[in-house]
């Protein structure tokens, strides 16, 4: 895994960033205050962990567990195997969390963690006659609040125009199981973006992606979606 290095001092300042003031919030819209809010909570329970306090663990477990293992369970499809895989990269986490430099989010090099673990998995799985044992929207998990890793813009705003979104329930079930018959590639980018709603900068953070090559990819994967869907829009 890249950044395995000790992290360096200068990394261990950033990670002790203060927590901002109202009026510096104030300035502000509220999505980036949240954003603010949560990178300087997240830095502080690092810091906390790196000195051994195992309840920091516990609490970004908690903030965490339930969007990676969304992530997990719509690039896998199997429960069981989510389940596994997220715990997997908190395992991974503790471990590692001394390379963490502090120099970018904590949330994104979570999901650096995941993504590379469900990748490894996938090729783990590939050719051993594995199957998504259930659909995901009959599984609870997938449609949590965004907070919780469940969807934060719909997939049919992306996919279908407005006839198609009086569909409902329905086209929403078929938009999973054709998400889950993309190659592998297209559908970790619509997860990341159309489904958990990460934004782009982030996206590029975690997948290594340059942004041009991140947006032309991002709307090849929206084109197949949209073309598999055709069948189901009639």
């Amino acid at each position: 895994m890249s950044g395995s290095a000790e992290a360096s001092p200068k990394g261990q300042e950033r990670a002790e960033e203060v927590e901002p003031s109202q009026s510096a919030l104030a300035k502000l819209d509220p999505a980036a205050a949240e954003r603010k809010r949560a990178d300087v909570r997240d830095r502080r329970l690092v810091r906390k962990l790196r000195q051994g306090d195992e309840r920091a663990f516990e609490e970004l477990v908690g903030l965490y567990q339930n969007r990676i293992y969304g992530l997990m369970l719509r690039m896998i499809g199997n429960p069981e195997e989510a389940e596994d895989l997220a715990q997997e990269v908190f395992i991974t986490v503790h471990r590692a969390i001394n390379t963490y430099r502090g120099e970018g989010r904590f949330y994104t090099w979570l999901y650096r963690i995941a993504t590379n673990t469900c990748k490894n998995r996938i090729k783990y799985l590939r050719g051993r006659n594995f199957h998504r044992s259930v659909p995901v929207e009959d599984t609870p998990e997938a449609h949590g609040s965004a907070a919780e890793g469940g969807p934060v813009v719909t997939l049919q705003s992306q996919v279908a125009g407005p006839e198609a979104m009086t569909e409902g329930t329905r086209l929403e079930s078929a938009i999973q199981r054709e998400l889950a018959n993309l190659d592998e590639e297209h559908r970790l980018l619509i997860v990341l973006r159309d489904v958990q709603g990460m934004s782009y900068q982030d996206i590029l953070k975690v997948t290594g992606l340059q942004e041009g090559t991140l947006k032309s990819r991002l709307h090849r994967a929206r084109i197949a979606l949209r073309d598999r869907l055709k069948a189901h829009m009639k």
